[in-house]
């Protein structure tokens, strides 16, 4: 039996400025265990301020995106070393995810099959998400005794009506993606042999963009969701004016365009960027 290779868990193709990462543990239905943890770390090292990486994609090799964390090799391999062990393992884990969620460039979850417990983690921590409709969505920890932990309680409570996310977190049955829809979860369900050609559309929407202002918008919509009104408003206004000092030209040139060059119209679409670059 051959050792699994800790790069070998992750595959990288970078296209057309996106960047495809994928799961590559089928065998496994990639879930996740400490060498996959660990390599995504690497990965979104390598990939976070390439030129040649505008957007960054999440899938999985075969027929799963990722059925949650590997049941032997995160939990009992890892509790078999005590508390620092269990503590060494969700630091892996919940460290890359956190890092997704605040990654410099735009990320997207192309969930190509099964989507299980921990892999709502680093499914929340994309920006948008896209699901085949027979891929199956659930929280299977009730099943074997244990709370929706790593986040994932926290996820459905955030995405779902309280209602759905009890029903969801207690009952442990899958849900397919066209329900993941309606439940808030998932922005789209499409059947799967058109998923990545609608990813990839998604993409060179997002490569058309100001990457600076995606990068403060995705930042600002996760930051005021907890905030009151009053406060986001401000908070706002200081994270437009810290986007300004990064990037006063864009914002200046895509106003010129619209107002004195009338070749775009924001309601429509984007900005050329080539002419603020050139």
């Amino acid at each position: 039996m051959s050792i699994e290779r800790e790069e070998d868990t992750v595959a990288v193709t970078v296209e057309n400025n996106i960047a495809w990462v994928k799961f590559n543990r089928p065998e496994k239905r990639n879930c996740m265990s400490p060498k996959l943890n660990r390599q995504m770390m690497r990965v979104l090292d390598e990939l976070e301020f390439r030129d040649d990486v505008g957007v960054l994609v999440l899938t999985g090799e075969g027929s799963a995106w990722s059925a949650g964390m590997d049941l032997k090799e995160y939990f009992r391999e890892m509790e078999a070393f005590g508390l620092g062990g269990t503590r060494q393992a969700q630091r892996e884990s919940y460290g890359w995810w956190r890092r997704l969620r605040w990654y410099q460039k735009p990320t997207v979850a192309m969930v190509n099959g099964w989507c299980f417990g921990g892999g709502y983690g680093p499914l929340f921590a994309c920006d948008l998400a896209f699901a085949a409709e027979e891929a199956q969505f659930g929280l299977s920890e009730i099943n074997w005794g244990i709370l929706p932990g790593g986040g994932a309680a926290k996820v459905v409570a955030d995405l779902m009506p309280l209602r759905k996310a009890m029903y969801h977190a207690m009952m442990g049955e899958n849900i397919d993606g066209k329900t993941a829809v309606e439940w808030g979860l998932i922005n789209e369900a499409l059947p799967a042999a058109e998923l990545k050609a609608r990813v990839t559309e998604v993409a060179k929407v997002l490569l058309a963009k100001n990457p600076v202002a995606l990068k403060a918008t995705k930042d600002a919509v996760r930051r005021v969701k907890e905030m009151t009104y009053d406060n986001a408003e401000d908070y706002l206004v200081r994270a437009q004016e810290a986007a300004n000092s990064y990037d006063n030209d864009g914002r200046k040139e895509g106003i010129k365009q619209f107002i004195d060059d009338k070749t775009y119209k924001p309601g429509l679409g984007a900005y050329d960027k080539s002419k603020q670059d050139s």
